[in-house]
């Protein structure tokens, strides 16, 4: 099942898909600005331009080796003719086209691979066109974003399952109750909020009253990181029969290094050691 967003451009809402990993944008809703009610007819006199069609496969050409050029000729020697009409349908099941596709049902109607999608804003409207530039690089601007946090969360998460894993095998003897041994994991992980937030999660809960999740779902990227980093350096410590005690001054300490590095970095400046 495709992902479908929605980009806002000049109060018309434009849809965008994720299809084979790619991004394809509605020019339905493109067309929407131009005629609300007939967007089809929009997009059947772009597709029925000579430019149009030779834009449209020499894209194909490029980017699908199942395109039919025999089919795509005939087209283009019809268009500009006052009887030529194409539909979208007819372009993809006569040509074996990849760059639009037409869809059914809620998130319905034509979508056209970016390339295209941008071209046929152009026919559009040039003032539309700068606006959905503008605010589709804010779109893949924000993904990069969220991308680089989960990959950052999930770098934690491993390294925390190495953590309780020596947790497991080294502070925790075969007697103890459930009860008990989930203590000593929370014991565990309070080591690592002491060293890098200053504070016990039921500190951070017992201050932050009306917040959901905990101390480390409100940590920002360089923290993550560095959580990462002292989850791995507290398993080897374990493994090394460490206290306690001498283990937190140790995190501690790693902490305070790390987060004076992370906040020299670009964009990171006012997080504090």
């Amino acid at each position: 099942m495709s992902k479908t967003i929605q980009m806002t451009v000049l109060k018309e809402r434009v849809s965008v898909q994720q299809i084979r990993e790619t991004d394809y944008i509605s020019i339905t809703d493109i067309a929407r600005y131009q005629e609300p009610g007939r967007t089809d007819h929009v997009i059947q006199n772009w597709m029925r331009n000579r430019n149009t069609i030779e834009f449209l496969g020499i894209w194909e050409q490029l980017n699908n080796p199942d395109f039919k050029p025999l089919e795509f000729e005939g087209f283009k020697n019809r268009s500009g003719l006052n009887s030529f009409v194409l539909t979208p349908k007819q372009w993809i099941e006569q040509t074996g086209a990849i760059g639009i596709l037409s869809k059914r049902g809620r998130y319905g109607g034509t979508f056209a691979h970016k390339d295209i999608a941008f071209e046929f804003v152009s026919w559009v409207s040039v003032e539309f066109k700068l606006y959905m530039i503008k605010e589709f690089q804010r779109l893949k601007e924000d993904e990069q974003t969220q991308l680089g946090w989960d990959i950052r969360r999930n770098l934690a998460k491993i390294n925390y399952r190495i953590h309780t894993d020596a947790v497991q095998t080294h502070l925790i003897p075969a007697e103890l109750t459930p009860r008990q041994i989930g203590q000593v994991y929370a014991s565990e992980a309070d080591v690592l909020n002491m060293a890098l937030f200053g504070m016990t999660a039921r500190v951070w809960r017992d201050a932050n009253p009306g917040e959901k999740g905990n101390v480390r779902d409100q940590a920002n990227a360089a923290q993550l990181v560095c959580l990462a980093n002292l989850e791995s350096l507290n398993a080897m410590l374990i493994k090394e029969d460490v206290p306690q005690s001498e283990r937190l001054k140790k995190l501690n300490s790693v902490a305070i290094e790390q987060m004076r590095i992370l906040a020299n970095d670009v964009g990171l400046k006012r997080l504090k050691g």
